[in-house]
């Protein structure tokens, strides 16, 4: 394997910036997972349980207001719970302006990409309240501390996170023989969908081996997780299933509590199916949409080797030699291509953070959406499709260039010379073709439109 710093920076990490050298091997990029946060500190974003304290208010506004419904008052409270929902909707945007700047200039760029893996792998958002602004504080607690350590921890904490819950339903799904089923005199229907995704997405993959039976079973088990905006995660013993439930062939007690949840979840981290899945999008997601066979072996068998150890399963990925394959092949998703511009441009924070939610919505947020990403709200738990073709489309790509042709004059107060930006852009990536038509264009911002428009910036 012969290490490419260019490579390395643009496949694996963020793109190529003139103020951030290239990683200089694989240990320095491994190195970076294990050091501060610092970039997280440089541009924080408020977690879930901060968060949690806007869910508080609106409850207690929501209850006041039931009662005096129809008078002034009530009139009033309605205006303060559209204030609520208003600031969580302005935080949502600065918190994308936020991510944006950690990508552009984080000095350990793997680290940003993770974090966007595994958050499209455990794809959650709220879907009505206060609780649709909290994509971010979620993946700033139940993912970010997690990169690095074994995948049941990173499962675990996903899995039972408020966000997770609410967004598949899990908070309202209740044991049909529980003691809150039998209170109510009927049962309220025990929801599959948490059950459904925890294997099918987030541990076995689609074609694992499960059955509905395994579904059913695994539901049964994670009846009584819920949560309340006042204290987070809660587990109601009155809502959980009586009795032992079996899944995968292991028989887990019935116990009212989360011990055997997590037993479960452990087991299921542990499954060769998981090892395979998992290795396998993170190969197509890194590599290319049709990885080397032995690359997924490979990371297959270190994750199983090393029970789920993620920091050694990166290390697997990085020093195997289809992952330097020459060239680039993947696409840049609307979020990478944005970000990686951002970079290229060395964009100022200042340029960024003061901007207003209008602002926001023109200059990212709806160009990211013709694009084909709307911001954290993929159109299924699976999160974002990988395959090139989904992004490469000629609606997509035209507003790529729309984009690219308009966009750096707002972000930089003086475009940099194109002759010198394509090797920055592009570093060895930069051909003949492309290094003559941005010497050729009419203006500077034509040129910079140019290499961000090419093929080269479009893929890594």
């Amino acid at each position: 394997m012969v290490f490419d710093p260019d490579l390395a920076e643009i496949r694996f990490g963020c793109g190529l910036s003139p103020a951030i050298d290239a990683p200089r091997d694989i240990e320095s990029m491994l190195s970076g997972l294990h050091g501060p946060d610092e970039i997280a500190e440089r541009f924080p974003i408020q977690p879930f349980d901060d968060f949690r304290a806007r869910m508080v208010e609106m409850q207690a506004l929501y209850k006041k207001r039931s009662k005096v419904r129809g008078t002034p008052e009530g009139e009033a409270l309605r205006k303060q719970q559209n204030l609520v929902k208003k600031a969580a909707r302005q935080d949502m945007l600065g918190w994308l302006g936020q991510t944006l700047l950690r990508r552009a200039h984080t000095k350990t760029a793997l680290r940003e990409r993770l974090v966007y893996f595994w958050a499209d792998h455990f794809t959650a958002y709220g879907k009505a309240g206060v609780i649709k602004r909290a994509t971010s504080p979620y993946i700033e607690e139940a993912i970010r501390p997690h990169l690095t350590g074994r995948f049941s921890d990173l499962l675990f904490a996903c899995v039972t996170h408020p966000v997770m819950l609410h967004f598949l339903d899990q908070h309202k799904s209740i044991g049909p023989n529980s003691v809150a089923a039998a209170r109510r005199g009927k049962s309220r229907g025990l929801n599959e969908n948490l059950a459904r995704e925890v294997l099918e997405l987030h541990t076995l993959g689609v074609d694992g081996p499960y059955n509905q039976t395994d579904v059913r079973e695994l539901a049964e088990l994670f009846a009584g997780m819920s949560f309340q905006p006042n204290r987070g995660f809660k587990f109601r013993k009155d809502y959980s299933e009586p009795g032992a439930e079996t899944v995968l062939g292991t028989t887990y007690d019935g116990k009212p509590t989360m011990a055997p949840v997590r037993a479960a979840l452990d087991d299921l981290a542990a499954h060769p199916a998981t090892a395979q899945h998992i290795a396998r999008k993170l190969a197509v997601h890194f590599v290319s949409d049709d990885p080397d066979p032995a690359l997924v072996t490979h990371l297959a068998t270190r994750f199983r080797e090393t029970d789920g150890d993620l920091a050694q399963v990166y290390q697997a990925l990085l020093e195997h030699d289809a992952a330097w394959q020459p060239g680039l092949g993947n696409a840049k998703l609307p979020v990478d291509f944005v970000a990686s511009t951002l970079r290229a441009l060395n964009v100022a924070p200042e340029r960024i953070q003061p901007l207003t939610e209008k602002e926001m919505r023109q200059g990212f947020l709806r160009p990211m959406a013709m694009m084909g990403q709307i911001w954290q709200l993929p159109i299924g738990p699976d999160g974002w499709p990988e395959e090139d073709g989904h992004w490469l489309t000629p609606q997509g790509l035209s507003a790529r260039i729309t984009w690219a042709m308009a966009a750096p004059e707002q972000l930089v107060p003086s475009l940099p010379d194109p002759r010198e930006f394509v090797r920055t852009a592009l570093g060895s990536y930069a051909s003949e073709a492309v290094q003559f038509a941005a010497g050729a264009a009419e203006s500077k911002s034509e040129a910079i439109g140019l290499v961000l428009s090419c093929p080269a910036f479009q893929k890594r």
